[in-house]
């Protein structure tokens, strides 16, 4: 019994790794039998990535503080269209890895991060004393964790991104990235308060941001549209028995420029039709 429950979930997760990149989030919806299949074997997302790659951390991490920053909400009251972040965490037969811990931290509409002096897009903001947009929660035995959180906007030389850090133990730490589709963050950013007053000078769409690349297609949160908000799911897939690299675990600087304007003709064209505001849940 056992051994089929192994074998079909391994069927299941190869027929939904075939799957092209407009059905895993990077651009259009799952085709009804991904959603219903993955649904079936309690996943979150038929956007599945098993195992999930590292790519950099990045220069504006820091280490909770687990009695303060353990939370669902993470927004600290920030004005941006909100989102969930269902994140699920699995091994690579699919099955949910309870009690592991999840980080993750992004920056806010306009681009800025908390806890660093000059940073952001205009490398002068200082938020030394602040925590938001950060969080950390424990997976239930689905394995799975809800963050609640506004749309991330971006700065130079990035896409939107979210940041999470997945510790299973001390030496099997898996860091990593969520990506959005770019006709959705283009539209926001162009209609939305307060992401729209600066929308012009954005260099950088996934097709040309290096980490993104790097993360893959599966690194791309599969988006629903709520009466009140946009839901963002992914299912992480991590190796128990994986020992993290070095390079992981420092900060480091490869949250860096990643090449370049956008290339011609792949900025989304903003809507011109009705009330722009009417597109976004809640408004």
């Amino acid at each position: 019994m056992l051994e089929n429950s192994y074998l079909n979930r391994r069927t299941l997760l190869t027929r939904l790794a075939i799957l092209p990149a407009a059905a895993t989030g990077a651009s259009i919806a799952a085709p009804a039998w991904a959603e219903a299949a993955a649904s079936s074997a309690g996943l979150v997302s038929s956007n599945v990535c098993l195992v999930a790659p590292e790519v950099t951390e990045g220069p504006y991490y820091f280490d909770p503080d687990l009695d303060l920053l353990d939370r669902k909400d993470i927004t600290e009251g920030l004005d941006g269209v909100k989102l969930e972040v269902k994140i699920q965490v699995v091994d690579s037969a699919c099955n949910p890895i309870a009690d592991a811990r999840v980080d993750i931290w992004h920056c806010d509409a306009e681009g800025n991060y908390s806890g660093y002096a000059t940073q952001g897009s205009s490398g002068v903001k200082d938020t030394s004393n602040e925590t938001f947009l950060r969080g950390t929660q424990t997976t239930d035995v689905s394995g799975i964790v809800t963050f609640d959180t506004i749309y991330p906007g971006w700065y130079a030389s990035r896409t939107t991104h979210i940041h999470y850090k997945v510790f299973l133990d001390e030496k099997t730490v898996l860091t990593s990235q969520i990506f959005f589709p770019d006709a959705l963050s283009q539209y926001l950013f162009e209609n939305i308060r307060p992401y729209n007053n600066r929308a012009a000078s954005r260099d950088t769409l996934n097709v040309n941001d290096g980490i993104a690349q790097q993360a893959g297609e599966g690194a791309y949160a599969a988006i629903r549209e709520r009466a009140d908000m946009y839901s963002a799911g992914i299912v992480v897939g991590v190796d128990p028995n994986a020992i993290s690299s070095d390079a992981m675990f420092g900060g480091g600087g490869g949250d860096r420029p990643m090449g370049g304007p956008p290339p011609e003709g792949d900025r989304p064209e903003a809507s011109t039709s009705g009330d722009n505001k009417r597109m976004v849940p809640g408004n």
